[in-house]
């Protein structure tokens, strides 16, 4: 996939999660949230072997399978059906908390609904009287994974940032959050606060500056 294509703006999810995964290092043990973050599973750069966890008992999972291949006693956590590659292990859901709560996950790649300029999540809930709470894992992700990257849209369907200067949702975590990979940009999170680190085929830095609803840092160069 090429994913410096200039035939469209922005990337799409799918080249989203292949760019997080070229930033995971080799030999690292990894969680995959549900949506779009399910998508890295895909992608492992050449050279490189990632070890895939999901939190209902299954280390080294593979990515999803050809339609009609499923099998359905072989799903993630979020129930979708996944591949195990050569070697993969499967254990009871305590253990596998056991080992996200220990610290031995090295990487976990998390979908958003708010990302604040100084790291804090919101992923679970909108805090709305009628929203359904759904937690699942991504507290205990945050808390003991050792790299929290989040792979989300820009802004919500109608137009909202997601990259805010203080979450008004919910938190899952404060301060956890590391990298932001969205549709028009990859963007570090910083002691100063939100830095581009790199744009979108077709974006520019102002438009990237109108979405986003804090400061954002320009880019570095070399």
């Amino acid at each position: 996939m090429n994913v410096t294509s200039t035939e469209t703006k922005g990337w799409s999810r799918e080249q989203m999660a292949e760019l997080a995964a070229r930033d995971i290092p080799d030999g690292s043990y990894v969680n995959l949230g549900i949506g779009i973050p399910e998508l890295v599973a895909k992608f492992v750069p050449e050279g490189r072997e990632f070890i895939y966890h999901t939190e209902n008992g299954l280390l080294g999972m593979g990515p999803a399978p050809e339609p009609g291949q499923e099998d359905p006693e072989l799903i993630n956590a979020g129930k979708k059906a996944v591949t195990a590659v050569p070697g993969a292990s499967y254990f009871h859901h305590g253990d596998s908390f056991t080992m996200i709560r220990g610290g031995h996950i090295d990487v976990c790649v998390l979908g958003a609904m708010q990302i604040s300029q100084s790291g804090d999540l919101a992923n679970w809930s909108t805090g709305a009287p009628d929203a359904i709470p759904a937690v699942g894992g991504a507290m205990d992700l945050v808390a003991g994974v050792k790299t929290i990257l989040v792979i989300s849209q820009h802004t919500t369907k109608t137009g909202a940032a997601k990259l805010v200067a203080d979450c008004n949702y919910p938190l899952t975590g404060k301060n956890v959050v590391t990298r932001v990979y969205t549709d028009l940009a990859i963007i570090d999170i910083t002691p100063d606060g939100f830095r581009l680190l790199k744009l979108a085929p077709g974006v520019t830095f102002e438009e990237v500056c109108e979405k986003t609803d804090a400061p954002l840092l320009p880019l570095i160069k070399d």
